[in-house]
């Protein structure tokens, strides 16, 4: 396990044996994966240290040696600081984990936009002395509530980034849907495109892209059932448009078949993250329980006479 320290605008490690008599420049890209133009701007600007003495791409490290990156270069936050307060599930100098509201934007889609979860974000930063672009590794629609991780600096960022991408960030939900799901459990493996008949909504396709969804059945009520979804990939609306698909739609989604009686929004949360630490190699799981909300829909259904 390696440690890495944080020291303003430095991260800081020691070299093992492991590392020892591999170029410099070859253990920043291939070893720690930093995106080779970032190495190369990293000895460019003179911002690679071996015991303190600047150090050029090919020189060998050695065991023992203190290595310094200069990785965490006050950065403009991207968007104005809000004032409000943020619910942080996780922290350390490199990850963040949040948990944000339903009805909340998760970035601004307009430049007027105000009171997103970035906005709130970047407030956090700024009254914790954090001078970093806010940089959210993946999304949440509007309406779903739950947890959110953000990278705290560009290489954070791109470990995360081949996370995702290798499917090794586990984000489970639960979800509120119409009707009784019969099997226990399932995946759901269809492709996933954009509706040329509608701008906002997306379907299953057969030209679409890779959309993989598993579930488990945790309750079920008179006319409606709790599940447990994971996703194995993340494209926009996944698990409302695979519920749908499959007869299924979330309570209270409008847009793709659900009623709304009961509550005014998809009944979607996104519980859990389980996440590797790019750096220590740790799991980090953070959790957020049930909002009022849904957690009172949940009580209706439980309560709903046979």
């Amino acid at each position: 396990m390696r440690e890495w320290k944080k020291q303003g605008e430095w991260l800081v490690t020691h070299l093992s044996s492991a590392d020892a008599d591999m170029p410099i420049g070859n253990l920043l890209r291939e070893q720690w994966k930093l995106p080779r133009k970032q190495v190369h701007l990293l000895f460019q600007h003179k911002e690679v240290s071996l015991d303190k003495e600047n150090v050029a791409q090919h020189v060998p490290v050695q065991a023992g040696q203190e290595l310094r990156l200069r990785l965490c270069p006050p950065e403009p936050y991207g968007v104005e600081p809000a004032v409000e307060p943020l619910e942080v599930l996780y922290e350390d100098d490199h990850l963040l984990i949040v948990y944000k509201p339903a009805g909340v934007l998760l970035h601004p889609t307009q430049p007027d936009h105000q009171g997103t979860l970035d906005h709130l974000v970047a407030g956090h930063f700024a009254r914790t002395g954090v001078q970093a672009k806010v940089r959210h590794v993946h999304r949440l629609d509007q309406d779903t509530s739950g947890v959110v991780l953000y990278a705290k600096h560009a290489w954070a960022s791109a470990l995360l980034d081949e996370q995702l991408r290798l499917r090794t960030i586990k984000r489970t939900y639960l979800a509120f849907v119409h009707g009784h799901v019969e099997r226990q459990s399932g995946k759901i493996d269809k492709p996933i495109g954009k509706d040329r008949n509608h701008p906002s909504r997306r379907r299953v396709t057969a030209n679409g892209d890779t959309a993989i969804t598993t579930y488990e059945v945790v309750e079920r009520y008179r006319d409606a059932t709790l599940l447990r979804c994971r996703l194995e990939t993340g494209r926009t609306h996944q698990i409302r448009v695979h519920l749908s698909h499959i007869g299924h739609p979330l309570i209270g989604d409008a847009l793709y078949g659900g009623k709304t009686k009961l509550i005014a929004r998809q009944a979607l949360h996104a519980y859990r993250l389980e996440v590797i630490h790019p750096f220590d190699r740790r799991q980090i799981t953070a959790e957020a329980p049930l909002p009022a909300d849904l957690a009172s829909l949940k009580s209706t259904l439980a309560n709903a006479p046979l």
